[in-house]
C-alpha cells in the first residue's frame, strides 16, 4: 500500500480496492512476470483493443504490477475488489497501463 498517488511520469495508474488504494506500476520486471503468465503483451494489448480482454486477464497484469502490495491481499481479493468497481472502475487504470506497455519509457 502507497500514501503516495500514481506518478503519471512513471506510467503508474491506481486503483482503491476494499479502501486500500494500489499503484500499479508497469516495471520492466513486473511486466516479464505478467507476460510469463499471460503470453505476448502484444496480444494482450490487441485483445483490449478488440474488447476481447478476459477479466482474468486484467486481474493478472494488475496482480503483477502493483508495487508494495499488501501482505494480506490475495489475488482472489484483488479480483473480487475489482468487480465491486465494475469495468468503468477498472478501465482508467487499464488504459495507463496498455499505453505505457504499448509507449514505453516511464518506470
Amino acid at each position: 500500500m502507497s500514501d503516495r498517488p500514481a506518478n503519471a511520469l512513471r506510467g503508474e495508474a491506481e486503483i482503491v480496492i476494499d479502501g486500500t488504494r494500489l499503484i500499479l506500476r508497469p516495471s520492466f520486471a513486473a511486466l516479464v512476470a505478467a507476460e510469463e503468465e499471460l503470453g505476448s503483451l502484444f496480444d494482450l494489448v490487441e485483445r483490449a483493443a478488440g474488447g476481447r480482454l478476459l477479466l482474468s486477464e486484467i486481474v493478472t497484469l494488475f496482480w503483477h504490477v502493483t508495487c508494495d502490495r499488501p501482505e494480506h491481499l490475495t489475488r482472489d481479493q484483488l479480483g473480487e475488489g475489482m468487480m465491486k468497481l465494475g469495468l468503468a472502475g477498472v478501465t482508467p487504470a487499464l488504459k495507463i497501463l496498455l499505453k505505457q506497455i504499448l509507449s514505453g519509457g516511464g518506470a
